[in-house]
């Protein structure tokens, strides 16, 4: 069943789009308490047709009357989208921030509006597969903090936490973490295409396989270590491949990728 929550979006990117095809599917949302501002007439357009939600080029329009206000820009951009939304947002209403690296605190200063959810998703919040780490400000209202976080499970898993901190940990780690997967992904394709299968067989086999093995992950009560050495035999194949990732720094190479991540979702807001 839908609710009568009005919803608002400044910025009708990607993520935006994923989370309006999630709550419509998901029933959180009808179409019509929809309304999104962005910039683009050809995005717009697209929304209009794709979802059937309202579009409008003003974004003080877009959040007239809405519950929630969805913040979906580009951290570049959130400052220039901030001050131009400052005075326009009423007490009752709360913004949703999903902008990398940008803290409640930046926030609340450039809206000059205290009641803030910030939520760090990942791209495979698209199909509903998605980890979102969120947390609230004080200020925000029980029903806007249940309507909000009704939108965030249609997008996935999600994680509840009481420090801001856990929210720029999650960006290095699961929000940019899909980007180290696809990579990875790409480099047994890769291997597998060199060593003689065609890339349709390369590319079943590989995903398959982080796909099989990440659902054992999730399922399985055993360490990922235990899990690792169930797949590895000694002297064998396995144990000959994990020696050459171990000497080529593969486990402290990742470790610094996230770390590197995590210091530049700092560097985002001035840490």
């Amino acid at each position: 069943m839908t609710t009568s929550n009005k919803l608002s979006f400044v910025g009708g990117g990607v993520m935006a789009e994923a989370i309006i095809a999630r709550v419509l599917s998901g029933g959180v949302v009808d179409k019509g308490d929809i309304k999104i501002g962005e910039t683009s007439g050809g995005r717009r357009d697209y929304l209009n047709i794709q979802y059937g939600v309202e579009t409008t080029s003003d974004n003080v329009s877009a959040i007239e009357r809405a519950d929630l206000i969805i913040v979906a820009v580009k951290p570049q951009q959130i400052e220039d989208v901030c001050k131009h939304l400052n005075g326009h947002i009423g007490p009752d209403q709360t913004i949703l921030s999903i902008a990398a690296g940008i803290n409640i605190d930046r926030i609340q200063k450039l809206l000059g509006h205290y009641n803030i959810i910030r939520v760090m998703p990942n791209t495979p919040a698209q199909i509903g597969q998605g980890m979102s780490v969120w947390t609230n400000t004080n200020g925000v209202s029980q029903s806007n903090v249940a309507f909000a976080k009704k939108i965030i499970k249609s997008l996935g898993e999600e994680l509840y936490v009481a420090e801001e901190k856990y929210l720029d940990i999650a960006t290095a780690l699961s929000a940019s973490g899909p980007a180290y997967v696809f990579l990875f992904l790409e480099s047994l394709i890769d291997a597998g295409v060199y060593l003689g299968l065609t890339r349709e067989v390369a590319n079943k086999l590989a995903i398959q396989t982080v796909l099989g093995s990440a659902t054992l992950a999730r399922d399985d009560n055993k360490h990922i270590a235990e899990l690792r050495n169930m797949v590895t035999s000694p002297g064998g194949t396995t144990a000959e491949a994990l020696l050459t990732l171990e000497t080529g720094g593969f486990r402290s190479v990742v470790i610094d990728a996230v770390i590197s991540a995590y210091k530049k979702s700092l560097a985002l807001r001035g840490d």
